[in-house]
């Protein structure tokens, strides 16, 4: 192979690694602009299934 080429063929590849990175960009701030962390997970408490909200109040205040 010919020098040429070769810096070609790694242009093309470094492109694509550019294009890949703001596809993943793009990804992440859709998802964070849906309400999602980066990771996937509800920002809003009341939407975490590992939450049980059907627990009473137990702790009773002094009150005079």
């Amino acid at each position: 192979m010919s020098i040429t080429f070769q810096k070609r063929l790694k242009e093309m590849k470094r492109i694509e690694k550019q294009k890949e990175k703001a596809q993943r960009r793009a990804e992440k701030k859709l998802a964070k602009k849906d309400g999602d962390n980066t990771n996937g997970t509800p920002v809003d408490p009341a939407l975490d299934p590992t939450i049980d909200w059907s627990h009473t109040n137990d702790i009773e205040l002094d009150r005079p």
